[in-house]
């Protein structure tokens, strides 16, 4: 994966798939500690001791399409390749934390990516999560709340025209607002 954006994006379509109706993105910045940290908490099924275990082996995977799961575990290679941690915690049927951090100035760390359009994805394919995304960048923070957006919308689809505008507003503004690069 090119960037960061697709494996959250991935990490949290695995969520989706384990029957998650809420689920929390949390991005930190932090250039002053040399860190980028990523959070993907979700209230799915989620899983055993023996099944976090195998979770970061490629070829293991749950699904019944595919033969390999490549999500976890090229998002763990990722953090340790830019000096870096990654760890999974999860316990049945209460949910799911993965948690990734990286140097962030390391020259292998990738990209963060789009992550305007993976929330937009993420919302239009799947209206009825409850979508939290928390992305702090040098103590400036954004948050998008898919509870949010619905209440601007007046009983419209989030997925419709309208909430895909809405949602776009919502990241242009804090865009300019709240992440843009600071001299800290």
């Amino acid at each position: 994966m090119e960037d960061l954006s697709l494996h959250i994006l991935d990490i949290t379509e695995n969520s989706i798939e384990a029957k998650a109706n809420k689920i929390e993105i949390i991005i930190v910045e932090n250039k002053q500690k040399n860190l980028l940290s990523i959070k993907i908490i979700d209230n799915g099924s989620g899983m055993d001791k023996k099944t976090i275990r195998s979770a970061v082996n490629p070829f293991y995977t749950t699904k019944k399409v595919r033969r390999f799961g490549l999500g976890l575990s090229m998002l763990s290679n990722a953090a340790k390749t830019a000096n870096g941690a990654f760890s999974i915690s999860s316990k049945k049927n209460k949910g799911t934390i993965v948690k990734a951090e990286f140097e962030y100035g390391h020259i292998d760390r990738q990209p963060l990516g789009d992550m305007q359009q993976t929330i937009l994805t993420l919302v239009m394919g799947n209206p009825e999560i409850n979508l939290f995304y928390t992305h702090i960048k040098n103590h400036h923070k954004y948050f998008f709340s898919t509870k949010k957006i619905k209440s601007m919308i007046n009983g419209k689809p989030i997925n419709s025209p309208t909430g895909i505008k809405a949602i776009t507003e919502d990241f242009k503004r804090n865009k300019n607002n709240h992440l843009e690069e600071t001299n800290e």
